[in-house]
């Protein structure tokens, strides 16, 4: 019995991957990201991920102004070496209308990024996506952490432009309310209705 060989994918290549290679390698496996030129795959989520990231985007899409969009699941060019794939992103309006071939966007042109914590990237999105996204220069950043039950908990993240880094402008158990990027009120118990 021999091993089925390896694709081509599986061994990175000198100096990691790059951005634009996520759009041509083939078959990839779904929602692969790009951190530090290193190929991320996603496993499987658990069952709080999936409503708390939908209860989110239906709040964000019921107050997001026209000038934005939100999108789900969509990667975000940070830079040459970082493609992550964010749960949420809200995006200026102008960027999500280039077409439907759009496989992410520019960093550039995201005004929130949100992150569903799941036990497999609990490092990575407390820890390392915040950073990349902060030095990318996205304004904010919300963390969501399943709480008591299966009530979400917000944490909310504003860019410091001075230093380039988040501070922690709110910790949301009950209900999301702030004001920034936009006027935002979502009752987060209401994940329990879904």
């Amino acid at each position: 019995m021999t091993a089925e060989p390896l694709p081509a994918w599986a061994i990175p290549p000198r100096g990691g991957f790059t951005s634009d290679d996520l759009d041509r390698i083939p078959d990839l496996p779904p929602h692969t990201e790009l951190i530090d030129g290193s190929l991320v795959f996603v496993s499987p989520q658990k069952s709080f991920h999936s409503p708390a990231m939908y209860l989110l985007e239906q709040g964000l899409r019921a107050t997001a102004p026209e000038t934005l969009r939100v999108r789900r699941e969509m990667s975000v060019v940070l830079n040459r070496r970082n493609r992550p794939e964010p749960d949420l992103v809200l995006v200026r309006a102008e960027a999500a209308s280039d077409g439907a071939d759009e496989t992410g966007y520019q960093a550039s042109d995201a005004v929130l990024v949100v992150e569903v914590v799941s036990p497999d990237s609990e490092e990575r999105d407390r820890k390392r996506k915040p950073q990349l996204y902060a030095e990318a220069g996205i304004p904010h950043f919300w963390r969501v952490e399943k709480g008591e039950g299966r009530l979400p908990v917000v944490y909310v993240f504003e860019r410091e432009p001075a230093t380039g880094t988040y501070v922690a402008t709110g910790i949301h158990h009950d209900r999301l309310k702030v004001s920034v990027p936009f006027a935002v009120d979502i009752d987060l118990g209401g994940i329990e209705r879904l």
